[in-house]
């Protein structure tokens, strides 16, 4: 059998458990292309519909591509978000390309959109259509309300997701205002909503022979990880609220001061609260017996967060992790991206991936998930540039070169 890593880029693609599936990408940022993102990590072909640049020289694509830190003008995040996909250049706006759509859909298995509820029916492309002509095509539709309901219309960005789905009130110190997640979560929540969607509506397809709607909402994504919040309020009416680096309930768990920084501890398991109390010499709370279960612990989690923080004060993080190594806790450092670009345990699970730029330069990107035994995902294929992929798609629809420079010619694609 060959080894996988000795095919061509296209050739490890083939081997992906999504190969030969079919994905139109509309849409732009975050959510709707992390969606495509994943699935093309894992081998599907992916073409995603981009803006050309307008008459008047203003940058076209999609607006990540200058999102954050540049290099050679064109953003970094945009490596790891259209890394696998191709780039067709169309405006919308105009009937052929409507009509392009219209035919890419008509041979696909998956289209993914994260426009406003109502944009793809104006564009005549809505869903009602599409299935009309691809009765099997699998539609997922990310937005920040949902396609139903009251607030359908309003626009919806990740951070209001979040606010709405209810993990803004938990972030942050109690008493002070609500901080956000450096990272875009409500929007990659979705996206991966989107994703299981998708592979449940394709495994339902395999015997009906159907497609589908899947409507995702950013802040219903969000409110799908609330584990107990609801239930809670309304058994208690308890309305839990933020408390920092703790996790309310659940004791002993939390992040302690060394002299060097902090060690975040979970000893919140029977069997290793008594562990973690012998290794930081406190063997009298281990044997108490009113601490032997959670509910006694969190009764007196002052108490042992006192104890701990005493314990841990006096160690640097690395001594005091060591230490818990070795009675077995779990334990662990707050990493920066630097420590995660050191750190042995990444570099052995394949997380961050060397890529040559252009220029010649590497840069690393981050790794597939999740990890596969036989078809594992991978990195294809760097991310295209925009256009790129415009006329190969075009001719594999049957347009003939003359027909393609008359469209761009008309600003219809570039």
């Amino acid at each position: 059998m060959t080894p996988v890593d000795s095919l061509s880029p296209s050739a490890r693609a083939e081997t992906g458990p999504l190969a030969g599936l079919k994905v139109l990408e509309m849409g732009q940022l975050i959510a709707g292309p992390f969606a495509a993102k994943t699935l093309a990590d894992f081998g599907a072909d992916v073409i995603k519909i981009e803006p050309p640049a307008k008459p008047d020289g203003s940058v076209g694509g999609d607006p990540l591509r200058v999102w954050r830190l540049l290099k050679d003008g064109t953003s970094v995040w945009w490596q790891v978000q259209s890394r696998n996909k191709r780039s067709l250049a169309l405006d919308l706006r105009q009937p052929e390309a409507q009509a392009i759509v219209r035919q890419l859909a008509a041979e696909s298995d998956v289209l993914i959109e994260n426009f406003r509820p109502g944009a793809l029916e104006a564009w005549g492309l809505g869903p009602d259509e599409l299935l009309a002509a691809n009765p099997s095509l699998v539609v997922l539709r990310v937005s920040g309300y949902g396609q139903t309901g009251p607030y359908r219309d309003k626009p919806g960005f990740g951070l209001l997701g979040e606010a709405m789905g209810g993990i803004r009130h938990l972030t942050g110190e109690p008493g002070r205002v609500s901080v956000r997640v450096g990272v875009s979560l409500g929007d990659t929540l979705a996206a991966l909503h989107g994703v299981i969607g998708i592979l449940m509506a394709l495994h339902e397809r395999g015997k009906s022979g159907r497609g589908q709607v899947i409507d995702v909402a950013l802040y219903e994504a969000v409110f799908n990880c609330m584990e107990s919040l609801v239930p809670e309020y309304s058994a208690f009416g308890a309305v839990r609220g933020p408390a920092g680096s703790a996790l309310p309930g659940i004791a002993p768990s939390n992040a302690y001061p060394c002299r060097d920084g902090y060690v975040l501890i979970g000893g919140n398991g029977d069997g290793i609260f008594k562990r973690l109390m012998g290794a930081i010499g406190r063997d009298d709370l281990a044997q108490d017996p009113a601490l032997a279960h959670n509910a006694g612990r969190v009764a007196r989690v002052q108490e042992l967060d006192a104890a701990i923080g005493a314990w841990t004060a006096q160690f640097t993080v690395s001594d005091a992790l060591a230490a818990l190594d070795t009675a077995q806790v779990p334990a662990g450092r707050i990493y920066t991206v630097a420590d995660i670009v050191a750190d042995p345990h990444y570099a052995a699970r394949d997380m961050l991936l060397t890529r040559q730029q252009p220029d010649g330069s590497d840069l690393l990107v981050p790794g597939v998930v999740p990890k596969l035994s036989r078809t594992p995902g991978g990195h294809w294929r760097d991310a295209p540039v925009l256009g790129q992929d415009t006329d190969a798609v075009l001719a594999g629809m049957g347009l003939s070169g003359a027909q393609i420079a008359e469209l761009r010619q008309r600003g219809v694609v570039q």
